[in-house]
């Protein structure tokens, strides 16, 4: 058993109703850029959670033999690859169905400077947008219902 000041963690990850930080990315993009998609949405995600969600993301410092902190989650975060953009679709839609916490990533949020992805976003309807990335937060089994099929991330 692991104990912190913030929480206590005994076998946190391995309940059926922990929380869970999942990330979904587009098989068919080049593993850099999957990376700062997930970097994008997760950092997202987090800046946008409640204070509620937050504390359920276990934030902990790791402290080594030197004393030196080395801040962390102690939360789970898996990696998943979806075969296309549709399927990241689906998951999104679903999502939001049932209240789960999403940010996506968009094709448009790339190149050039963010100013221009704002504008090329906006000219198109979502039908036409094409997902990288989904990452979501919440309970690990409505997670795992919406994802289930997904396989994990490989890069390369």
């Amino acid at each position: 058993k692991f104990s912190n000041k913030k929480f206590s963690l005994s076998h946190h990850l391995f309940k059926k109703n922990c929380p869970v930080l999942q990330d979904e990315l587009n098989k068919k993009i080049e593993p850099g850029v999957a990376m700062n998609a997930a970097a994008h949405m997760t950092a997202c995600l987090v800046a946008r959670a409640s204070e509620s969600d937050r504390e359920n993301m276990k934030f902990i410092d790791y402290i080594d033999a030197d004393s030196n902190k080395h801040p962390s989650s102690g939360l789970s975060l898996i990696v998943l690859k979806a075969d296309n953009s549709n399927k990241i679709r689906t998951a999104r839609q679903l999502a939001k169905e049932k209240g789960i916490a999403f940010v996506d990533f968009l094709e448009s949020m790339t190149g050039d400077t963010y100013i221009e992805q704002l504008e090329r976003t906006q000219k198109l309807k979502e039908g036409d947008l094409e997902y990288f990335g989904l990452c979501l937060f919440g309970n690990k089994e409505e997670i795992n219902s919406i994802t289930g099929k997904f396989s994990m991330w490989k890069a390369g």
